[in-house]
């Protein structure tokens, strides 16, 4: 097992530029292109070769990699998933607002934030921007302010004296984000938009449309005392495409394996590159045109669904089964649920228990409250689509959602390890 070192400085950077789904695929689309995967176009026929990586986006905001075996007479599929967005504020089509001299833009919540720590923040913006090219071509770019260029500041406790015995955020009043003050003009963020793409060199004449995120813009960073943590945004879940993406790279195997990295998980994954929709689904009828062959493959195969899990928080602890409360920098957790909001079950369970010992990965038990709810994850929705046998595993995280979250830096090898493990073992089930 490599050290946590070896990976940390580059889980910081990763994390530092998947500011958006876009540039999560981006990023990784780089890694796999340098490490010799090829890109497949969809409107292209496929020519793939025995032992040989590939990669297919979608709407560039999901990614699907693999590496076909080595042995033809190969049937499974050794396939890790994760999502790549997180939980946000997205700016409105229409989002300018001006109030007693003010700018500010109009922002829509995406998926279950946690809002409370998204004022005070230095916040910047990014996303993917669509307009008409000088030469009249329809374009669509990627563009990230990285600089804080808004925020939402709290009202003061002197205007709100019963702020810490309780308070809520309404979402169409509290939060639309301060650009500055107003100089006069008419603000048009479609026309800052185009002068960002003009000073970045782009040669655009008129903004369409666009998709952009507000974030923190506070880098990730390693705290506690031994550097026990890794501090970032969007850990949920990009730490997990992060330890899938570096086991898929390290292993040394012959068989197939495959990364899914799918958007919109936060808001329910029904779109059509959610894992709800027909993106894998089309890309394994690629891989296997036959459709006996393609389900007699996906029988034999393994689906690792990677999410984080909730750790037990010392000043929270009864929020925890006693039994089953995941520890920071203690490993891997597994995820069940009776109720199957997870995939797991005891063969599947099993399987990872068994790759955990040989290579000495510690492993942990999630199991939510009897008495509360229970959140899901993409496991349960592709097992049901593909029939695949499937584990819920993940990483125990704090603060899950919110605008800052924290994993254990010990965690990061040894998810790899155990991913990397999972795609080199021969599977029999």
């Amino acid at each position: 097992m490599k050290k946590n070192t070896d990976y940390l400085d580059d889980l910081l950077a990763f994390l530092t530029a998947a500011t958006t789904p876009f540039h999560a695929v981006k990023n990784m689309r780089e890694r796999l292109l340098a490490a010799g995967y090829r890109a497949l176009e969809p409107t292209q026929d496929w020519d793939l070769r025995d032992g040989h990586g590939y990669f297919v986006e979608r709407n560039g905001s999901s990614i699907v990699a693999f590496r076909t075996p080595q042995d033809p007479g190969s049937h499974r599929l050794h396939m890790i998933g994760a999502h790549t967005d997180s939980p946000c504020l997205r700016v409105k089509p229409s989002p300018e607002i001006n109030k007693h001299g003010y700018q500010q833009l109009g922002v829509e919540v995406y998926g279950g934030a946690l809002l409370h720590p998204w004022f005070d923040r230095d916040l910047s913006m990014a996303g993917r921007v669509v307009g008409r090219r000088d030469n009249g071509q329809l374009d669509a770019v990627l563009v990230d302010f990285k600089q804080a260029i808004a925020c939402i500041p709290s009202l003061a406790i002197h205007l709100n004296r019963e702020a810490n015995k309780g308070s809520t955020v309404n979402a169409q009043k509290d939060l639309p984000v301060i650009l500055g003050q107003t100089l006069g003009d008419e603000f048009d963020l479609r026309q800052m938009l185009l002068d960002y793409l003009v000073e970045q060199g782009e040669n655009f004449g008129q903004i369409l449309d666009y998709e952009l995120n507000l974030y923190d813009t506070q880098a990730p960073a390693l705290v506690g005392l031994k550097q026990e943590f890794v501090a970032s945004a969007r850990l949920d879940n990009l730490l997990s495409c992060y330890v899938g993406l570096q086991a898929m790279l390290q292993a040394d195997t012959r068989q197939g394996m495959m990364l899914v990295c799918n958007d919109h998980e936060e808001v329910g994954s029904q779109t059509a590159e959610g894992a709800q929709g027909s993106f894998l689904m089309s890309v394994l009828q690629r891989m296997y045109p036959v459709a006996e062959k393609m389900h007699q493959v996906l029988h034999q195969s393994v689906l690792v669904s990677t999410d984080n899990a909730h750790g037990v928080h010392p000043n929270f602890a009864n929020k925890h089964d006693e039994q089953h409360g995941p520890i920071l920098n203690a490993g891997p957790v597994i995820k069940t649920n009776a109720n199957q909001r997870y995939a797991t079950n005891a063969v599947t369970s099993s399987l990872i228990k068994e790759l955990a010992q040989q290579q000495q990965v510690p492993v942990q038990n999630f199991v939510v409250r009897s008495d509360m709810g229970c959140g899901s994850t993409i496991g349960p929705i592709t097992a049901a689509q593909l029939g695949i046998k499937t584990i819920d595993l993940g990483l125990p995280t704090f603060a899950m959602h919110s605008i800052r979250e924290l994993a254990g830096s010990k965690d990061v090898a040894m998810s790899i390890a155990l991913l990397q493990a999972f795609y080199e073992t021969p599977i029999r089930l």
